[in-house]
């Protein structure tokens, strides 16, 4: 039934396709599902590693659940912008969500950051946050809070005299030379181990390799940051023209 709601059962098809490597295109073929039902499944509940199907199936649940009891705030909401697929892009959000918690940041300080760097103008107000992740005004501050002390927001002024909160682009680079710091610093603590140990003694022949393989990593990573750091800046291009030379029979 293409167009149902998926049942526990396929989630855990999906799971067991996932298990065997198979596409997402090759799955929804044995499920009889157009494949961006399954791609929009499986990126809004972890990914494709941790994908599991009764924690997919109950957060459904709570989603139908919350989306019942919010039906006439969302009848307001306006379109997304440039034609976007709306649940395509909710799928996605929370996706992001989900990478920046894996890297160890709490859950609602991750929905933020999601909502700045998949704003088009890479910025917004709190009541604009409020709203849009149904949150409190003081669970937003507190939130800006710890992502500013963390380096990874800024407040600033428009031209109306509000307070907005950006994301700062070159903070990827900060964070890429601030790793590779912390690599160089390694590296120097792990040599020193080598003059206590032993000279060619075999832990002191284990730390001078880590020592050498992490200042390889971290010089490699400074150069490549240095000479990366532009593409942060890029603007967008124009919209990709049909340049194809006619064929014969055009």
């Amino acid at each position: 039934m293409p167009g149902g709601r998926l049942t526990q059962q396929e989630r855990q098809q999906i799971a067991a396709g996932l298990a065997d490597g198979l596409a997402y295109a090759e799955i929804a073929r044995r499920l009889d599902r157009p494949t961006s039902t399954i791609t929009r499944e499986v990126m809004r509940n972890g990914g494709p590693v941790a994908y599991r199907p009764e924690i997919a199936h109950r957060a459904t649940e709570h989603r139908a659940h919350r989306r019942r009891r919010t039906a006439p705030r969302e009848a307001r909401t306006a379109p997304a912008p440039h034609g976007r697929d709306t649940e395509a892009v909710r799928a996605y959000e929370e996706a992001f969500t989900t990478v920046f918690m894996q890297q160890g940041l709490p859950k609602m300080a991750s929905r933020v950051l999601t909502c700045l760097y998949t704003t088009d103008t890479g910025s917004v107000t709190a009541s604009e946050l409020v709203q849009r992740l149904q949150v409190s005004p003081a669970t937003v501050s507190k939130t800006v809070a710890l992502l500013e002390t963390m380096g990874l927001v800024r407040r600033e002024r428009d031209e109306r005299r509000r307070e907005r909160y950006v994301v700062d682009n070159d903070v990827w680079y900060q964070g890429m030379i601030a790793s590779a710091r912390s690599h160089a610093q390694l590296a120097e603590t792990a040599r020193q181990g080598v003059g206590v140990l032993g000279p060619g003694t075999p832990a002191a022949v284990r730390l001078e390799n880590i020592a050498r393989f992490v200042d390889f990593v971290g010089e490699s990573m400074a150069r490549a940051a240095e000479q990366a750091r532009d593409i942060l800046w890029a603007k967008p291009g124009p919209a990709p023209q049909d340049t194809a030379e006619p064929g014969p029979d055009r």
